[in-house]
């Protein structure tokens, strides 16, 4: 345990200094979920863009921007406007702020805080990590030839060149990303505190401070300590603030005093990341690595993480069934990545959950509060309820969805379809309630296409490639739509109420579900009166056996067997 830190009351210690046990740490979400390729709001800039949007509304009494002044002030689309609302609060640090308890209805008269939207506008600059380049670059090519834009552009992120050139060891650990994102908040510090504080009155815009409750805000984008900022003040994990009296305002602190401070921090932290870094480039490989997400796992391994503040990893999964429940989860985020030819079941109330560089699996998610992202996936069925998804970089993938927000489509994408929800288990409405997902309300079929080309990945994309239209996805015909059965694979154990999907379907998918259990049970009663002799039973059963067995792969619903065997 380290000592309560006081308050800093020496002038001639204007830095004070805490205790090396407890790092500063980027907040993941805004840079793994916050970042929407919309160059209208990538500015050179940033400082020079957002100050008239500051002085604006500072003066409002709210300190809040609806969607209509949000689309005026940045001269973006009302949909444009409302996606980057949606985005901000799927990726705030404050659990009660307005924008993120508001209802769907409400959310574009509520707006968002400010200062919040500054910040998340700010880091719309940010570029996220390469891959590590490749020791032997033939060797991929030789795997992965590149015949065309996509493969081109995307072949080191592929599906199937990960499994087949063994190249995910070279992409960014969480340790490395987390290195970037600090090198980032270190560069652009002192814009940021800029943006967040405020002239003292009568000696220029040269002097400026910043209020406890703006040195709040930076809990956006940084948190002390390996449990999360949740529940605990920024301002109590820094001295500034620390025992400041809840009864009387706190004195502003000189934005030059934080920002020394904050870089004192940051230092710190950026200098024990790259160290860890080094020890486990230079170290044996360890069974236990648990903070590299892109590491090699065997078959069916769950990675589960040192602390809460790490996903839970579930990584190469192959030709088998994979369930998680709540009880078995201690981290409210997951991550699925290079799994293949499996079914793959998460039945637990999330925060955010990745699905990266799967192929011909399927993959069941159950409530997913804030964000869900799919990237770089083939041949893979989603089935999710959420609050939102965005989708990157997918081929040939079927998504049923529950979500209440528009899905966000994003990258080069090929033949996606999109499908209502299609399936539910014993206790998925309590972890929607208790997540914040409403039943009432599913947009599975407004999809949002963005532009191919992502601003925030530094990769140059081959000639001939411009920002067009990401393709967006098509419904899935009414005749193919058939539920989805989870298998009740704890019975007794089970307490949920849940007995049905709670999504309403669609007249165009009810009847044509309805039809199909009716021709179901017609044919049922058929062969049952089929006066059939006994050999000739046992012909038409194995001719049944056959079609099913070829409808089973056609269809992709062979996964579903592996669920019997047994893991």
């Amino acid at each position: 345990m380290t000592d309560p830190i006081e308050p800093s009351t020496s002038t001639s210690d204007p830095i004070p200094s805490r205790s090396p046990t407890t790092l500063l740490h980027p907040r993941r979400e805004p840079f793994e979920h916050g970042l929407l390729p919309i160059q209208k709001l990538i500015f050179t800039d940033p400082v020079q863009a957002l100050t008239p949007l500051k002085q604006k509304h500072a003066s409002s009494s709210t300190h809040r921007v609806d969607s209509v002044a949000l689309a005026d002030a940045l001269q973006i689309s009302a949909d444009h406007a409302r996606l980057v609302l949606d985005t901000l609060a799927s990726v705030l640090h404050s659990e009660s702020d307005q924008l993120v308890t508001a209802r769907s209805d409400d959310v574009d008269s509520v707006g968002a805080d400010l200062r919040d939207l500054i910040l998340f506008l700010y880091i719309q600059s940010y570029k996220r990590l390469l891959p590590r380049s490749h020791k032997d670059s033939a060797a991929v090519a030789d795997v992965w030839p590149s015949t065309s834009a996509f493969d081109g552009y995307l072949s080191a992120l592929s599906p199937l060149q990960l499994v087949r050139s063994n190249s995910r060891r070279f992409m960014p650990s969480q340790a490395d990303e987390e290195a970037h994102q600090l090198s980032y908040l270190q560069k652009h510090l002192a814009n940021i505190l800029s943006l967040l504080s405020e002239p003292v009155e009568g000696e220029g815009e040269e002097s400026l401070v910043l209020t406890m409750e703006g040195f709040e805000h930076l809990g956006f984008l940084i948190q002390f300590g390996d449990k999360g900022s949740e529940g605990v003040p920024l301002s109590q994990a820094a001295p500034f603030f620390a025992n400041s009296d809840p009864d009387m305002p706190a004195v502003p602190v000189p934005a030059a005093q934080v920002h020394d401070w904050l870089l004192q921090n940051i230092a710190s932290s950026l200098e024990h990341v790259t160290e860890k870094i080094s020890a486990k480039e230079n170290g044996p490989p360890s069974g236990c690595d648990q903070d590299v997400a892109m590491a090699d796992a065997s078959p069916s391994s769950v990675k589960a993480s040192p602390s809460a503040r790490g996903p839970c990893f579930i990584e190469g999964v192959s030709k088998s069934s994979y369930v998680k429940q709540a009880s078995d989860l201690k981290n409210s985020s997951v991550k699925v990545i290079n799994c293949h030819d499996s079914v793959i079941y998460i039945l637990a109330p999330l925060r955010y959950a990745t699905i990266y560089g799967c192929s011909d699996a399927t993959i069941v998610l159950g409530a997913v509060g804030k964000a869900v992202r799919v990237e770089h996936c083939e041949r893979v069925h989603v089935i999710i309820t959420a609050k939102r998804v965005c989708i990157a970089n997918c081929r040939e993938c079927v998504f049923f969805l529950g979500v209440n927000q528009r899905p966000l489509i994003v990258g080069d994408n090929h033949k996606l379809q999109v499908a209502p929800y299609n399936t539910f288990y014993s206790q998925l409405e309590e972890h929607m309630t208790e997540v914040g997902i409403e039943s009432t309300v599913n947009r599975w079929d407004a999809p949002l296409a963005l532009g191919v080309i992502d601003p925030h990945d530094s990769l140059s994309h081959p000639a001939g490639v411009s920002d067009a239209q990401a393709e967006s996805a098509t419904r899935l015909d009414p005749d193919q739509f058939t539920n989805f059965l989870i298998p009740n694979w704890f019975e007794g154990e089970s307490t949920g109420s849940t007995k049905d999907n709670p999504f309403p379907l669609p007249d165009t998918y009810l009847t044509s579900q309805q039809r199909n259990q009716k021709n179901l049970g017609e044919i049922k009663q058929i062969l049952r009166e089929a006066p059939l002799e006994e050999n000739r039973k046992r012909e038409l059963s194995c001719a049944l056996h056959v079609y099913f067995k070829d409808w089973l792969y056609a269809s992709g619903n062979i996964r579903q067997l592996y669920c019997l065997q047994g893991d």
